[in-house]
C-alpha cells in the first residue's frame, strides 16, 4: 500500500466511447497523480467496469467533496460507482460455527498487518470458540440458532453489527443459513464454501468428491445471496487428490486451501479490487 492515502473509484455503467478519458480527466484537471488504472468490457452484457486509483497529496478537492464532484459526471453515464479511501479501516465481524482454522487464519493475517481492518466481534452459534476470542481480546457472542429462534437470533445479530459498526461479515465456517430479511439489511457477506462451485453445492462436499472419484478438489469464497452457494464468486483453487486419499484427506488439504481462498478474497474486497454486476465479479487483481 501506498505511504500517502489514496483514493479509489470503482465504476460500472453502460459501455461507450470516451470513459476512460472522462475518468481520467476528472482526477487529472483536479491535480490528482493515477497510481493504478484497470478496466474490463463485458460485450455481451454491453458494460464498461474500471477501478482507478490515485494520490490524495496533492489533490484539489477535499475528500467530502469527491463524491459529489464525481456524481454530476457519473450521472450523465448512467454509472454505477463507489469511493473509497486507503486509510479507512473497516470493520469486520467473523461469524463461526465449531470449525476454528480459518478463524485463526484471518485473526493471524490481521494482527501481522496484512489485512487493513479491524476484528472487534466474533459471533457464534456455538460456544466453544470463546477462548480464542479471549486469547485475541475480542468480543464473543454466542446465539444459538434452532428453527423457532432464527428471526430472533438474527435480529440480535443485526443489533450487534449496529453496535459495533461492523462494515463487513465474514462467514468462516459459520454452518447456518442466513434468510433473505437478514441479506436484505446487511448484504456484506463472504462465505467459503469448501468445494470449487457450481460443483458439490450444499452439505458434506467433501463426502460426495470422494464418492466421486474427484482428482481436483476445491474452495470458493463469494458473496452471500439469498440462494444457497450462488452468490458472485471472488476467489477459487484447487489442489490435487488421489486415489489414495480417503475423506479425512479431502478435509484436511480442503482446509488448508479454505485458508487461503478465503484469506484471499477478505483482502482483494478489503483492497477495493471487487466490482459486482449481475452474479459474476471483476476482480482487478
Amino acid at each position: 500500500m501506498p505511504s500517502s492515502p489514496t483514493a479509489t473509484l470503482l465504476v460500472s455503467c453502460p459501455d461507450q466511447r470516451g470513459l476512460v478519458a472522462k475518468i481520467a480527466s476528472f482526477i487529472y484537471s483536479n491535480g490528482g497523480n493515477i497510481i493504478h488504472a484497470d478496466q474490463h468490457t463485458d460485450c455481451t452484457a454491453g458494460l464498461f467496469l474500471t477501478r482507478i486509483e490515485w494520490q490524495l497529496d496533492g489533490f484539489n478537492l477535499p475528500r467530502e467533496l469527491i463524491g459529489p464532484a464525481f456524481n454530476a459526471i457519473a450521472q450523465p453515464l448512467q454509472a454505477n460507482w463507489q469511493l473509497h479511501f486507503s486509510d479507512t479501516r473497516p470493520r469486520i465481524a467473523v461469524w463461526v460455527s465449531r470449525q476454528d482454522h480459518c478463524l485463526y487464519d484471518l485473526i493471524w493475517r490481521q494482527r501481522a498487518g496484512e489485512f487493513a481492518a479491524e476484528i472487534p466481534l466474533i459471533i457464534s452459534n456455538h460456544p466453544q470458540l470463546e477462548s480464542i476470542a479471549q486469547q485475541f481480546d475480542i468480543d464473543y457472542h454466542h446465539l444459538p440458532i434452532a428453527a423457532d429462534t432464527k428471526a430472533e437470533q438474527e435480529a440480535q445479530q443485526l443489533a450487534l453489527l449496529q453496535q459495533y459498526d461492523i462494515d463487513l461479515v465474514v462467514l468462516a465456517k459459520y454452518m447456518q443459513i442466513l434468510s433473505p430479511t437478514f441479506m436484505a439489511q446487511f448484504p456484506h457477506v463472504i462465505n467459503i464454501h469448501h468445494s470449487f462451485l457450481p460443483a458439490f453445492a450444499g452439505a458434506n462436499p467433501y463426502h460426495r468428491a470422494y464418492e466421486r472419484g474427484v482428482k481436483l478438489i476445491g474452495a470458493t469464497a463469494h458473496y452471500v445471496t439469498e440462494d444457497l452457494d450462488e452468490g458472485p464468486i471472488i476467489e477459487q483453487d484447487v489442489v490435487k487428490v488421489s486415489h489414495r486419499d480417503e475423506v479425512a484427506d479431502l478435509i484436511r488439504k480442503g482446509k488448508d486451501l479454505e485458508r487461503v481462498v478465503l484469506a484471499r478474497a477478505v483482502r482483494l474486497h478489503l483492497q477495493n479490487r471487487v466490482l459486482v454486476y449481475g452474479n459474476r465479479t471483476v476482480v482487478f487483481a
